[in-house]
């Protein structure tokens, strides 16, 4: 079965509200990157070199994710600062629950294999939320 976690967005200031969360919830980040850690195609302007890509904390069960959200993707606005993100058991799992879900919606990221290991995809729903998917593939 499916797991979901609670995924924020930021405004430049994800490095600094993770670091907060990480002192009250403690435990250890289990990835932190930059977007200057990323593949040339996906860094952004300069400007954001040193900004967060993606963080995760692990919280008991669950996982808080998060990142900023890059200029060229534009400020966002109340509502659109989070997203619900699936981590599906299996690549079929995840097509089905993509393909249910972004039914009437609008898909921002079709489902495919990135840099990063993880097939993944995100989408907004019919009803204004918006999601993420993804399946971390088995390393060989």
């Amino acid at each position: 079965m499916a797991v979901v976690h609670p995924y924020l967005n930021f405004g430049g200031n994800c490095g600094e509200a993770f670091d907060f969360y990480k002192s009250v919830f403690g435990g250890e980040f289990g990835m932190r990157m930059t977007f200057d850690n990323s593949p040339p195609e996906f860094q952004g302007d300069k400007g954001e070199a040193k900004k967060i890509m993606h963080v995760s904390l692990p919280i008991g069960t669950t996982v808080l994710m998060g990142s900023d959200r890059p200029a060229s993707i534009g400020p966002g606005s109340a509502g659109e600062n989070f997203s619900v993100s699936i981590h599906a058991e299996s690549k079929a799992e995840a097509d089905r629950l993509f393909n249910g879900l972004s039914a009437g919606g609008k898909v921002t990221m079709p489902m495919s294999n990135t840099f990063w290991g993880s097939y993944f995809g995100m989408w907004t729903d019919k009803f204004g939320v918006q999601w993420m998917m993804s399946f971390d593939q088995p390393k060989k």
